[in-house]
C-alpha cells in the first residue's frame, strides 16, 4: 500500500472543521479513501521523530513508521473507538522500535536538546534550539547536543523510553502509562531515575 496524504473533501473557499481521529477512522471503515491518508499526514512526522529518537537511525525509522502505518491500515477494524487513536498508533510504533533495538548490539538515541534548567517545574517538554541564535551559541548547542546524545544512549531502554516520551514528545504521565503498559507510579519512578542518571552522567561534560 502506498502511504500518501490528501485533504478532506471540500473545494475552493469552503471552510470545514478538520475531522477528529474518530471521524477519520469511521470514514475509512465506511469506504472513504480520503480518510486514511489524513491520519497518515497527521501522525507521520510525529512518529518519525519519535522512532528516530528511540533507535538513532532516521532512515531505518522511516521504514518502521511505514510498517506502523501498514499495520494500522491492516488492523484498523479492530481499533476500539472508546480508546485514544494516538495512544494506539504510538504503541504500535513503540513496539516496532523496541523490536529493532532488541536486534541490535548497540542502540544510540538521538536527542535534539539541551538540559532542562534545574528546578524548573515539570510542566512541558524540553524545547528545541532556536536556529536564529548567534553562530557561537549554535556551536555551543551542537556540542552540548553531542554530549546529550552520548549520555542518553547509556540509559537503560525502559528509562530511555519514558524520558523521550515525556521530555521530547511532551506526553502526559497517563499517556505514557498507556503506551508502556505500566502504572503511573512506575512511570514516574522510571522518569525520575532516568533524569537523575542523565544529569549525573552528563555533568562531567559540562564542567
Amino acid at each position: 500500500m502506498a502511504i500518501g496524504a490528501s485533504r478532506w473533501g471540500g473545494s475552493g473557499a469552503e471552510t470545514r472543521v478538520a475531522p477528529d481521529n474518530g471521524q477519520l477512522v469511521a470514514a475509512h471503515l465506511a469506504g472513504d479513501t480520503r480518510a486514511f491518508p489524513q491520519l497518515v499526514e497527521r501522525y507521520r512526522d510525529r512518529l518519525l521523530n519519535f522512532v528516530t529518537r528511540m533507535i538513532g537511525d532516521r532512515e531505518r525509522a522511516e521504514d518502521l513508521v511505514q510498517e506502523a502505518f501498514l499495520r494500522v491500515h491492516r488492523h484498523l477494524h479492530r481499533f476500539d473507538p472508546s480508546k485514544k487513536f494516538s495512544t494506539w498508533i504510538y504503541t504500535i510504533a513503540s513496539n516496532l522500535a523496541k523490536n529493532e533495538l532488541r536486534n541490535r548490539s548497540r542502540s544510540p538515541l538521538v536527542l535534539y536538546q539541551s538540559l532542562r534548567p534545574q528546578g524548573e517545574e515539570d510542566q512541558r517538554p524540553l524545547q528545541f534550539e532556536d536556529s536564529r541564535t548567534r553562530p557561537d551559541d549554535m556551536y555551543g548547542n551542537r556540542y552540548l547536543r553531542e554530549m546529550v546524545d552520548a549520555t542518553v544512549a547509556t540509559l537503560a531502554a525502559h528509562h530511555r523510553e519514558v524520558f523521550v516520551l515525556r521530555e521530547i514528545e511532551g506526553r502526559s504521565y497517563e499517556e505514557i502509562a498507556e503506551l508502556t503498559r505500566c502504572n503511573l507510579g512506575t512511570v514516574k519512578s522510571r522518569l525520575n531515575r532516568a533524569r537523575r542518571a542523565f544529569a549525573q552522567r552528563i555533568t562531567p561534560f559540562l564542567d
